[in-house]
């Protein structure tokens, strides 16, 4: 099948990608970071955005809420217990948030999934105000290449489980809830708990990369790990690759992380425009995202 050949590909990559330390130095390590973690965050944000249709702006509020576990412990729990911990909390969050949050639809779901996301936020911002805190500073954090090989695996994983909701049971169910909800009730897919399991197992791997990230920075501050762009950046980077696709989040992560390298440092306005004008194209001209166009050209050019 495609997408085992997909998948295998992929982790191979990924395998080739763990040597970087060794060959390079820390500037294509940091870059390899950044890829590895929009390539976790993006492939997670697919299980249930790409596969329901249901597109979360919200989802930086796992990474935000990880990272906040993982500061708020940090020194009190080792890093083995600290990252599954911050995991937990986001899965925990988006089950609780996901009973309520999933009842609407379309734009209404998109616009509070964003709410959710900016509430917590200011919540988060609230408790470390009345604790005497702005921001906190992460002492004695990993080395680079810990983190690196970190990001690394939490891709890998990401990956993993976005290629395992794509073809079991759920995965066809989230489709047929895409194409027509109330038909895929009627036929008797178990929407809502199904809606529930995607949410779920979509915030678990935000929440470690958050997590990591926060031990990258060094340092922690709510409306920086909060970001509203984390959610638009995932959502370009899938638009982008192609969200239907299991290398599309990778692909789409791929073109963006080399766009701000090459832009960002030294013209972060004009990256922004950029980015614009790549959604505004590829919605209207390529809304299947890089792998889908080749994908269907492929049989054109036998």
């Amino acid at each position: 099948m495609r997408s085992h050949r997909d998948l295998c590909v992929l982790l191979a990559v990924m395998a080739l990608a763990a040597l970087l330390p060794a060959a390079a130095g820390e500037y294509w390590v940091g870059i390899g970071i950044s890829l590895a973690m929009w390539i976790a965050l993006t492939q997670s944000w697919s299980v249930l955005s790409a596969l329901s249709g249901y597109v979360s702006l919200g989802h930086v509020v796992f990474y935000g809420l990880g990272a906040y576990v993982v500061v708020a412990s940090w020194n009190a729990l080792p890093l083995a217990a600290a990252l599954p911990l911050a995991a937990l909390a986001a899965a925990a969050f988006a089950f609780l948030a996901g009973w309520p949050v999933l009842r609407v639809r379309g734009p209404y779901f998109v616009i509070l999934s964003l709410g959710v996301a900016e509430l917590v936020k200011f919540v988060v911002i609230a408790v470390e105000a009345g604790q005497g805190n702005a921001s906190r500073l992460i002492l004695d954090t990993p080395d680079l290449n810990t983190i690196y090989y970190l990001m690394l695996g939490l891709a890998a994983l990401a990956t993993l489980i976005a290629w395992g909701a794509r073809i079991t049971r759920l995965g066809h169910g989230l489709r047929a809830i895409r194409e027509d909800e109330e038909a895929a009730e009627t036929l008797g897919v178990p929407v809502a708990r199904y809606k529930l399991t995607a949410f779920v197992v979509s915030a678990a791997v935000p929440g470690a990369v958050g997590g990591v990230m926060a031990l990258r920075a060094t340092y922690f501050e709510p409306l920086q790990v909060f970001d509203p762009m984390v959610s638009f950046s995932m959502i370009a980077m899938s638009i982008i690759g192609g969200s239907d696709d299991l290398r599309g989040p990778v692909v789409g992560a791929a073109a963006l992380t080399l766009l701000s390298e090459l832009l960002w440092a030294n013209a972060p306005e004009l990256y922004m425009m950029v980015l614009g004008v790549l959604l505004v194209a590829f919605v209207l001209f390529v809304p299947e995202g890089i792998c889908g166009r080749l994908l269907a050209a492929r049989p054109a050019t036998r």
